[in-house]
């Protein structure tokens, strides 16, 4: 059964539903505000979530977990600091004013590799490289579950995470062309003085030397912008990045409830992640608790993150993640594809351009996942800017991925996961 076929008043239940989610968002936007990682924002949302959610969920369920939130976007201060410090000893070391130019060039080629190394391992791959130099936080996952009526044997998660960015001061000030400029100029900076850093340690003359040392100097303005890359002072509302995942997510339990459907092998939740801000710590907490459980238990599991559902005419299907390093599911990813088409929207395979969403952190704990987003890759004028406020919600968005979450529900308890689609 398709779910547009689960009830004759089937649209204006979906746009009671829709009405839901935009309502509770703006009450989630006025009476908390930003909700920054690991910080008492964050912490009451999840309480809004958990009480909202009491009624309507079978059961409603709390998991804390620890996490440093500021070592993600961390790296940009790290590494702005190190390599201010590495062009100015390579700087210095070029000049041949000062003796032990070898060390100062030892050391500025030491303070390089690690500058990359954080770029890639935190900003690429998101790993915990920097977690053990920043305070620790508590967060946590709110999971809202519709048991099914008989033995489980399939289990479909949807979520979407419930913390809010600090602003990137670039995207606010000039939108993605300042934003590209600044990074582009920022990595470039990087891996010439990298270039300068190997080259330094031939002798190649004092017109080589006066070469590389010009070249450095113009690389210490790109390491200058990096530092003020986040403005820490700016916690955004994050309205649409990501309350929109949140209460579609939370919608679709409430459909359910609502109209007193209850899948007789299917489990159903709705999970509000933390910390997804801080590279995907909540998502990565998920999966560390319950992927082997859903392994062992031999119930057939996926799991689709719901993000930023704004921009109606970018919507797509992730089947790459995490700028694009990490292969989602292939089966996840056709199953929401085939959900589109069944609610009427063609939706084209996407691949993360830039960040990630939860659904990369869920695949490599090993769930099976796919992401549904409707966001400008660009990326949008409002992401991690003060403009994404409840005032710029678009309902129209927010209730088509209301409906292609539903109906890749519905496909899900009839199929599962698979390969084709009839």
């Amino acid at each position: 059964m398709k779910a547009s076929e689960s009830n004759s008043h089937y649209a204006s239940k979906v746009r009671e539903c829709t009405n839901f989610a935009v309502r509770e968002i703006k009450k989630v936007c006025q009476n908390v505000g930003p909700r920054p990682s690991g910080e008492e924002g964050e912490k009451k949302a999840q309480d809004y979530i958990e009480n909202l959610m009491t009624p309507i969920a079978d059961e409603v369920k709390r998991e804390e977990f620890s996490l440093s939130p500021k070592a993600f976007m961390g790296w940009m201060l790290v590494d702005g600091i190190m390599m201010l410090v590495s062009a100015a000893l390579m700087i210095i070391a070029l000049t041949g004013l000062v003796p032990g130019a070898a060390v100062f060039k030892a050391v500025a080629t030491v303070l390089s590799v690690l500058s990359l190394i954080f770029l890639l391992g935190e900003f690429l791959f998101y790993k915990k490289l920097l977690d053990p130099l920043f305070p620790k936080k508590e967060s946590s996952n709110v999971i809202c579950t519709r048991k099914a009526a008989g033995e489980t044997k399939r289990r479909i998660i949807v979520g979407g995470h419930i913390d809010s960015a600090y602003e990137w001061r670039y995207t606010h000030l000039g939108g993605s062309k300042l934003l590209t400029a600044v990074v582009i100029i920022a990595v470039v900076s990087l891996l010439c003085s990298l270039v300068i850093d190997v080259v330094s340690f031939f002798d190649l003359g004092r017109v080589a030397d006066f070469s590389l040392l010009a070249a450095q100097c113009v690389t210490v303005p790109g390491f200058v912008l990096i530092l003020f890359f986040v403005n820490g002072k700016v916690c955004v509302m994050g309205a649409n990045d990501n309350l929109t995942g949140v209460f579609t997510s939370m919608a679709v339990i409430k459909y359910l409830k609502d109209n007193d459907i209850r899948f007789e092998n299917t489990e159903v939740v709705a999970v509000s992640t933390g910390s997804e801000e801080s590279g995907l710590r909540g998502a990565k907490a998920f999966a560390a608790s319950h992927a082997k459980e859903y392994a062992e238990s031999g119930v057939e599991t996926v799991f689709l993150a719901v993000d930023t559902l704004h921009d109606f005419d970018h919507f797509g299907v992730f089947n790459k993640d995490m700028t694009g390093t990490v292969k989602l599911s292939t089966q996840a990813a056709l199953m929401v594809k085939t959900a589109g088409e069944i609610a009427g929207y063609d939706l084209p395979y996407k691949a993360a351009s830039v960040g990630a969403t939860d659904a990369a952190a869920t695949q490599q704990g090993g769930i099976k996942s796919a992401a549904l987003v409707a966001m400008d890759p660009a990326p949008a004028k409002y992401y991690h800017t003060r403009e994404d406020t409840a005032d710029i919600l678009d309902f129209k968005t927010v209730e088509s991925g209301l409906k292609i979450a539903l109906e890749s529900v519905f496909l899900f308890d009839e199929q599962g996961l698979k390969d084709n689609y009839s």
